[in-house]
């Protein structure tokens, strides 16, 4: 599938891509949405919450919406991104991933990129309502890179998955880090290391055994706070071959049902190799959109709808 041209013409302070990325997610008034929470058991035992909205009139259809790292469902973009789709005919499943619901998890295990088994879970607990003969996935961030590891990497999944939504996706891990690691991006970065850092020293509470104050000290920067808990927490080695087994790019080919990828060219926290330009002209299914503005999850056009939120509304629809 060619790539597809992008309309996406935003006014003139949204062109800059870290004005769009920080006004998005901390100064857009953030949308009226009537959300009811669902607490769901994990086959290990452990917890997430699912926030539900719901159309107007009774639907068939649900999207599955999961947040970036360190988000929840309350978020702006995903608080907006649910209600177009309630105003379209859709119900939707924003997720709270593993201690993202403003409650500490159980296990010592959390979330990340590539766990998967955590949206299948989802998945399966939704099916089995026995109430939705369609299901979309969309996916922010973090959430666009999980949703398109776990369409990639299975020989099958249900029926009901049609299509897939995945924005501002960081396809390739490390490189996704390093861009965050460059200067310009510090802000982004010592915010996501801060709430990681608390998270981590609330939860040595729970597994002395595992996490101590000597590793607590060495989380000085993502990649080791990656090293020191999302690695040894999900069975891997080290950072960097959590970074290799869990960067969607590799699945991309996989994939048999239509995705659509929307990568701003101004977003500062991917890299290069997150805009797979030669491989969705080859691929059939892989619908990809690069807009020269838009930042991080920044799609400006007004208050009360972003870009992103049409496009997936339109490529769920079309």
């Amino acid at each position: 599938m060619p790539l597809i041209k992008s309309n996406y013409q935003p006014t003139f302070p949204f062109k800059n891509g870290h004005f769009s990325t920080i006004y998005s997610a901390k100064l857009r008034p953030s949308p009226h949405l009537v959300q009811q929470r669902e607490r769901v058991q994990l086959p290990d035992g452990d917890f997430l919450d699912i926030d539900w909205s719901f159309a107007k009139k009774p639907s068939r259809k649900v999207a599955i919406i999961l947040h970036g790292l360190e988000g929840n469902a309350q978020r702006t973009y995903i608080k907006g991104q649910a209600k177009v789709l309630n105003q379209n005919g859709w119900d939707a499943a924003a997720v709270n991933f593993r201690g993202c619901s403003g409650e500490a998890n159980i296990s010592y295990q959390s979330y990340n990129a590539g766990k998967t088994d955590d949206l299948e879970a989802v998945i399966n607990i939704i099916l089995k309502k026995d109430k939705y003969a369609e299901i979309a996935l969309v996916g922010f961030s973090l959430g666009g890179n999980l949703l398109l590891k776990y369409l990639g990497e299975r020989e099958s999944f249900p029926k009901e998955i049609k299509k897939a939504v995945a924005i501002s996706t960081p396809l390739s891990l490390k490189g996704s880090l390093e861009s965050l690691n460059v200067f310009s991006n510090w802000v982004y970065r010592n915010s996501f290391l801060i709430n990681l850092r608390k998270k981590y020293k609330t939860k040595m509470k729970d597994f002395p055994e595992k996490m101590t104050a000597k590793d607590y000290k060495k989380i000085t920067s993502l990649f080791e706070f990656d090293n020191v808990y999302t690695a040894p927490a999900h069975g891997f080695k080290n950072a960097l071959e959590y970074y290799e087994k869990n960067s969607s790019l590799q699945f991309l080919p996989n994939i048999e049902i239509p995705v659509y990828i929307l990568n701003a060219e101004n977003d500062s926290f991917i890299s290069e190799d997150c805009y797979p330009i030669e491989l969705a002209s080859k691929m059939k299914n892989l619908h990809l959109e690069i807009p020269k503005y838009g930042g991080h999850v920044g799609f400006h056009q007004t208050n009360k709808l972003y870009y992103s939120e049409e496009r997936t509304v339109q490529f769920l629809t079309e």
